[in-house]
């Protein structure tokens, strides 16, 4: 067969992986034709949704109505309207500590950590960083861009403000030094600049202020400070009243202080607004400090005065609060998490007029809110971003493509019903730009499992995201909080998330949901339009163990011995159904807990709302003081009415129309007797070592992270040492916390040193790793057999060993046959053996298009029986060609290190390629383009590879990730058409996309940040005030700051970097001519409109003249011949 070449990269694939060795038969090349290419590949990333990660800083342009959000990771987040949102990221990822609109000009300021200013063009889909100033010998602390004004006031660490030109991002000579704005006499530092601001009637007065306490009104014209006002307590923010005659001063000891422009000596009003006042007349006892304060004036009414902080030392335990005081009264507002930032929202961006606030937008650590002040109570509006999505740490995704079109409106209309009451009433107030116009939309479902037991489906169609529907696992179970302490003592498997989501399996075409937990659970999920009761919630408990040698045996002395029984003897009988009050009884005896689940079933009767009800509990029970095993593999069919799980202690198959366990089967029992792949027998432990220790090759031990905690533990922050170490890290924790690898992945770390594994309560690193599990679970209608001639129920079966194991399936026939005969379960041996962990398998027929699981279609599971009877029908199988000495299908099986296809029924190896040598494969699936199938693979190096089907030839490696965390490792996933997604924080999801097709489209689909809007018009001075004058003054700052009248500034101050000149940039500069066009289209035919309403008065003014001319002529032949007597 024709040899492939392998683009070169980083892990040292070559181009003799790829060879093939073809099955006797026809060439499977002249029967399948490939359709996918290499051009039909292209990786970029699409959109990121969630709640931004650490947030700094925030800003908001009042005539765009866009939101931006500076995070600590130097990433900036801009929303609009629901649907329209963006991500940019700084090269350098430092944190974005201000962020500056310039207001409907369609770009953005944002000062970071690392003292670099960057200018960014919003005018284009993607924006992008025009220009860069880096300070070199001083650090930025505030900025200031007043309204439609070019130069940018930066102050610093040192007490100096330094002024630049936004349009070609230079620095002014113009400096406002540190010992010229403070007095003379002063002997200290002033400390950092912490405020700078315009008065908003002056443009040549500013007001600065330094972190001691001390504030400046600094004229620009004579270079001087005007007035000086001192305070004892540190300053964090200063507010001016819009009449530019008084500002307010916010500090540390909690206390707000009002002075008087023309009075510096002392301020009008000093207020503690949460202090106790002394009835002494003392000072009021000192307030946590009030970071930030905000004057607002109304027209009609009360000034709005907004603050965070500022509560009494004796609420230390309460949250963190917002205060509104309206008038006389005062409003405290509670927050879920801390306060990073908030900004009051106002009907004029002009700082000298009436300011109409009418929302808040509030920047906390987890969440953003904005609360209406319009309304009685101040409600929030609801929020239209997908934010929750770390309402519960995220344990498990899935990402569904391509769904029925049917599905989303069926959750939507479930989870419509679970929306909270009392929002405001008033639309969401951010509500800027454009939505794309792309063409490439089909339903896409996102599935997240959370911490909580809480599962959560996403609409995800169009790169957008909203929640359909939310479903509570944990309603299954009691939440008794009576003997935790001695629960967890005995439980270590669910000390810290007892119902944390650990998997899932889910048909989008019958609705059927199974959900594995933390806790050695599955629930069985069926989805149903009406509400039901259920009475006693159906438990089916399994008891798994391993074999014999690998099971402590009790002391005899205190413990009768174990029978010497096979273990298929021991635990293949499924237990009864049994009374909690029992369970709760078994744990108080002394002795090992034994037969007990982890956790309790609710006995109560169950009220189940519309959506997804349970319809059966499987839990896996203690054995003889051992926790059961995580589950590592799960899969449900509806077609077959079964689920199948497997752990390291084997394999279980349940019936959950009968409610009965048929399969319960250690992994070596499922092997033939003359099967080549035969694990040896190993020697018994002679030892048992205390709970949580760790045992390595060398005999060190390491405090590493116990693997049986919830998923949601251990670090999620990216590493910051040098990259090798780095990826040691990694390694190890994906060893110890994502799932169970091959012992062939153990042993290529082992080698270098760099793999140290956590163990299970009792069982060793090394007998834990030696010990075989369940990794892959499929159902499929095809061929377990060598001697089949046609499909047939089956079960296909991977092991951490790399081995494919088969089961054939014996189902009666439908009808109420189904309900009372009971499936047949038969092992048919090991097809193949491959090289690490078998991670996922698809079957091809013999055109290449690939067969899926059968399914029932969904029907109302609470119907009447008559039309429960006309539902159930189960889907024919296509029949297979059955041509003499030709297969029918083609198994594509995956594993950590390898990918195989098989021809089946002859079993014959069809092609192999060895995937990655010094790595290993997280997650692989078979997953449909447009364009044909293809194997995606993403390894645990940062590659992400696609192969064709069945040839298995490379189409696409992509170094993507340089180094991947555990989050990432944990929460990959693949879909079909070329899309994938990630957790790239603890808040946020990352989509990405491998398809041509979507990287074409993607400008389309993207929405539009900047649309042209006119600026309001400047309000009004008044005759009065223009001819006495004071109204606002404007100043010419290109007088004050240009480079003909302040000279040049300092060129070792800063470095002036300007922005990348690539594509980008040049269609960022086409979009922003093309919106320059747009809003002088808008003007001319505003001129036009007007002038044709003045050529319309005109004429009317004309026809009303020459109408009294007429009338003037007909009075004076009236009267021209009469005398006066006459009149």
């Amino acid at each position: 067969m024709k040899k492939f070449n392998i683009r070169k990269v980083l892990d040292g694939l070559t181009a003799s992986s790829s060879s093939a060795s073809a099955h006797p038969g026809p060439n499977q090349n002249d029967v399948i034709q490939e359709t996918l290419q290499s051009e039909h590949f292209q990786l970029c990333k699409t959109v990121r949704h969630g709640f931004p990660y650490q947030p700094s800083s925030m800003a908001f342009d009042p005539v765009q109505k866009i939101l931006a959000i500076g995070t600590q990771s130097g990433a900036v987040r801009l929303f609009g309207r629901a649907g329209v949102e963006c991500y940019c990221q700084h090269e350098s990822g430092a944190a974005v500590i201000q962020l500056q609109f310039l207001v409907n000009e369609g770009a953005l300021v944002s000062a970071l950590a690392d003292d670099s200013v960057h200018l960014w063009n919003l005018r284009q889909k993607q924006p992008a960083i025009l220009h860069t100033l880096k300070f070199n010998r001083e650090r930025i602390t505030f900025c200031h861009l007043p309204f439609q004004s070019k130069w940018l006031y930066i102050g610093s660490e040192k007490g100096n403000i330094h002024i630049v030109n936004v349009e070609s991002f230079t620095l002014s000579g113009y400096v406002i030094m540190w010992n010229k704005a403070i007095e003379l006499s002063s002997k200290t530092h002033p400390g950092p600049v912490v405020h700078i601001s315009d008065n908003p009637m002056d443009e040549g007065k500013i007001l600065i202020g330094f972190e001691c306490g001390t504030v400046v009104l600094w004229d620009l014209k004579s270079k001087k400070a005007d007035y000086r006002y001192n305070y004892d307590e540190a300053i964090h923010s200063v507010a001016w009243h819009h009449e530019g005659k008084q500002f307010t001063c916010s500090h540390s000891d909690g206390t707000l202080t009002t002075w008087n422009v023309r009075v510096p000596t002392k301020p009008v009003i000093t207020i503690t607004p949460h202090g106790k006042q002394p009835k002494d007349g003392k000072k009021p006892e000192p307030c946590k400090p009030i970071l930030k304060v905000e004057y607002k004036t109304t027209r009609a009414g009360d000034a709005f005065m907004v603050m965070s902080g500022g509560l009494s030392y004796d609420t230390c335990c309460r949250r963190a609060c917002l205060t509104v005081m309206h008038g006389k009264s005062t409003a405290v507002l509670e927050m879920d998490y801390p306060i990073v930032d908030f900004l009051t929202l106002c009907e004029t961006p002009y700082p000298n007029d009436f300011q109409e606030p009418y929302a808040v937008v509030v920047l906390l650590e987890k969440d953003l809110v904005v609360i209406d002040l319009g309304q009685i109570g101040y409600p929030i509006f609801e929020n239209p971003y997908p934010l929750s999505i770390h309402e519960s740490p995220v344990t498990c995704v899935e990402y569904f493509a391509d769904c029925p079109p049917e599905l989303i409106p069926a959750l939507y209309s479930v989870g419509s019903r679970q929306k909270r009451q009392g929002y405001s009433k008033k639309e969401w107030p951010i509500s800027g730009g454009n939505w794309g116009q792309g063409t490439l939309s089909y339903p896409e479902i996102i599935i997240t499992g959370h911490a909580d037991g809480s599962i959560k489906f996403w609409d995800a169609s169009a790169i957008m995201l909203q929640v359909l529907y939310k479903l509570k696992t944990a309603k299954v179970f009691e939440r008794s909080l009576k003997g935790a302490k001695e629960e967890k003592q005995n439980t270590e498997i669910v000390d810290e998330d007892p119902f944390a989501i650990q998997s899932l399996s889910w048909c989008p075409e019958s609705r059927m949901l199974c959900v594995a937990g933390v806790s050695a659970h599955v629930i069985v999920y069926r989805f149903s339009k009406l509400e039901i009761t259920t009475e006693v919630v159906q438990l089916l408990e399994v008891r798994m163990q391993c074999e014999l040698n690998d099971v402590d045996s009790p002391d005899p002395a205190d413990h009768p011995p174990t029978p010497s029984t096979p273990a298929a003897h021991s635990s293949a009988s499924p237990s009864q159904e049994r009374d909690p009050f029992e369970t709760q009884q078994s744990t108080t005896d002394e002795g090992p807990r034994d037969n007990v689940p982890c956790l309790k079933v609710r006995s109560s009767p169950l009220k189940q709302s519309p959506g997804y009800q349970v319809d059966l509990v499987v839990q896996l029970v203690w054995v003889s003081g051992e926790p059961p095993q995580q589950i590592t593999s799960l899969a449900v069919n509806s077609s077959y009415g079964l689920v199948a799980f497997g752990n390291s202690n084997g394999l279980a198959v349940v019936d959950y129309l009968q409610k009965t366990l048929l399969l319960n089967m250690g992994l070596s029992e499922l092997y033939s007797p003359s099967e080549p792949y035969q694990r040896q027998p190993r020697s018994p432990r002679k030892t048992r070592q205390p709970s949580g220790a760790l045992s390595d090759n060398d005999g060190n031990n390491a405090a590493e992270e116990k693997s049986n905690k919830s998923p949601t533990s251990g670090s999620t922050s990216p590493f910051n040492s040098d990259d090798e170490h780095k990826q040691q890290r990694f390694i190890e924790k994906v060893m110890s916390k994502s799932r169970r690898f091959s012992k062939t992945v153990a042993n290529d770390f082992d080698a270098k040193d760099s793999f140290s594994r956590s163990r299970s309560s009792s069982v060793t690193s090394i007998e834990r790793e030696s010990r075989e599990a369940v990794s892959s679970i499929h159902f499929m209608e095809s061929f377990p057999r060598k001697t089949d001639s046609s499909a047939s129920p089956s079960l296909w079966v991977g092991s951490t060993q790399g081995t494919l194991l088969m089961l054939a399936l014996s189902l009666p026939p439908t009808g109420d046959q189904r309900l009372q005969e009971p499936v047949g379960v038969s092992p048919c041996g090991t097809l193949v053996r491959l090289k690490g962990g078998i991670l996922t398998m698809a079957f091809l027929d013999s055109l290449g298009v690939i067969v899926p699981p059968l399914y029932e279609p969904w029907s109302e599971p609470n119907a009447p029986d008559e039309e429960k009877e006309k539902a159930r029908r189960r889907r024919p199988a296509s029949p297979a060609p059955t041509q003499e000495g030709q297969d029918s299908q083609y198994a594509v099986v995956c594993s950590e290190k390898q990918a195989k296809v098989l021809g089946l029924p002859s079993q014959s190896h069809c092609f192999k390629h060895n995937i990655t040598e010094s790595s290993f494969v997280l997650r692989a699936d078979v997953v449909q383009m447009t364009a044909g199938l293809c194997l995606a693979c993403f390894c645990a190096n940062g590659h992400i590879m696609t192969l064709s089907l069945p040839s298995l030839r490379p189409l696409l490696d992509v170094n993507y990730l340089p180094l991947t965390d555990m989050r990432i490792a944990r929460t990959f996933c693949f879909s079909n058409l070329g899309q994938a997604l990630y957790l790239v924080s603890p808040t946020e999801i990352q989509r990405i996309t491998y398809s041509q097709e979507t990287c074409n489209n993607l400008q389309e689909m993207m929405g539009e940040l900047f649309t042209p809007v006119e600026t309001p018009e400047a309000p009004n001075r008044g005759f009065f005030k223009g001819l006495f004058g004071g109204g606002a003054q404007s100043l010419d700052r290109e007088d004050l700051f240009g480079e003909i009248a302040a000279g040049k500034a300092s060129r070792s101050l800063a470095q002036h970097i300007p922005g990348p000149q690539s594509m980008e940039g040049m269609k960022g500069a086409a979009s922003g001519v093309v919106g320059d066009l747009a809003r002088a289209r808008i003007a001319l035919d505003e001129r036009g409109q007007k002038l044709g309403e003045l050529e319309d008065r005109t004429a009317a003014m004309l026809a009303s003249a020459d109408s009294f001319s007429r009338h003037a002529h007909d009075m004076m032949l009236k009267y021209k011949d009469k005398k006066w007597y006459q009149l």
